[in-house]
């Protein structure tokens, strides 16, 4: 039987181990690095000691079921979603909560949304994680405000839940900034056609990079088209056929880079020494596997999974007040990745 005065920080003492191995262990985490004799002494001394959190005595004490929803948009379809999930997951497994999570489509109606929020609500999760595929501005069901609720790279229109995003400025910044580091003066943008935050934020740091290095910002070329490999691709390809061609691109993300390596090779132009690239979103699968490797920001998808799932967990034990928090949103950095697609223009 349990022992109710027994917490798992004493389990954690009594074994010299940490809290979240101690967590790992008992909920059985699988993916977490612990060999089988710190799991068997962690098992052992929990059972010496009579800790074993009983999940149904603890609900009807606490009102609280353990359970997270999460609503992540095409989850089979995007790499962010997957490493929004790990960040969610891993976060809470920490702190002895499990994920239950619904695929939803970023094109889907609202009250089609209404409904996988429902479905949630339905199995008494504790709270909900609302996660879009990529930033921007998002329409919420109005149900999603029942639990306590965390957006994950969106804002609500009406700015009335905590949201955390990404530093699409800050990151841009430092984008252009490899590219006039390495001393390019002649940098081209390739942008996205969508309306959405990132389009606007990314390119409008681009602009003011330029300026605050004493070159003409709101002269320089941009091209924009749907921001996939094609698109990207066909913006190069006018960019690159530019009299005054640039020697830098700053690309709207990865699958455009790949596009402008494409267009680049076409032309006869070898990068990094005709021409440097720089990417946004550092897709595992695109920027370390291009040759050369893609210098590109890292999008925190990982760290906003687990960012707003410990906020979420305190809110729900009554520890941190969201409403206070959804009054701005929480903004992430996004860190530079080097690669070797930038070096110095030719002389």
């Amino acid at each position: 039987m349990s022992n109710k005065n027994i917490g798992i920080k004493d389990v954690a003492i009594a074994a010299g181990v940490s809290v979240t191995t101690v967590s790992h262990v008992l909920n059985e985490v699988s993916y977490a690095r612990i060999s089988p004799e710190t799991r068997d002494k962690v098992r052992a001394i929990s059972e010496q000691l009579g800790y074993g959190p009983n999940r149904l005595a603890q609900a009807l004490r606490t009102q609280r079921t353990g359970m997270l929803g999460l609503v992540s948009e095409d989850i089979a379809t995007t790499p962010h979603a997957g490493r929004i999930i790990l960040g969610a997951d891993e976060a809470a497994r920490a702190r002895g909560y499990n994920l239950m999570i619904i695929n939803t489509s970023g094109s889907s109606s609202l009250e089609s949304r209404q409904a996988d929020v429902e479905t949630l609500l339905e199995r008494r999760v504790d709270g909900i994680l609302y996660a879009t595929m990529y930033h921007r501005n998002v329409e919420l069901p109005a149900n999603l405000g029942s639990v306590p609720s965390v957006l994950v790279d969106s804002v609500a229109i009406g700015g009335n839940i905590t949201a955390v995003i990404p530093d699409e400025e800050r990151g841009a910044r430092a984008a252009v900034g490899a590219l006039l580091e390495a001393g390019h003066t002649r940098v081209g943008f390739i942008n996205n056609t969508d309306d959405v935050p990132a389009t606007r934020d990314r390119l409008q740091a681009f602009r003011t990079m330029l300026t605050e290095a004493g070159l003409d910002g709101d002269a320089a070329p941009v091209e924009s088209e749907v921001s996939e490999v094609q698109g990207g691709y066909e913006a190069a390809r006018r960019i690159l056929a530019r009299e005054d061609r640039p020697t830098g691109l700053f690309c709207y993300n990865d699958r455009m880079a790949m596009g402008a390596y494409r267009a680049a090779a076409e032309l006869g132009l070898a990068i990094p020494a005709d021409l440097s690239v720089v990417g946004f979103d550092d897709q595992e699968l695109i920027a370390a596997n291009l040759y050369p490797g893609l210098t590109t920001v890292a999008l925190p998808h990982y760290e906003m999974g687990a960012w707003a799932t410990e906020h979420l967990i305190d809110a729900v034990e009554g520890k941190t007040d969201l409403t206070l928090m959804a009054l701005h949103p929480t903004i992430l950095s996004c860190p530079l990745v080097r690669r070797d697609s930038v070096a110095a223009p030719r002389p």
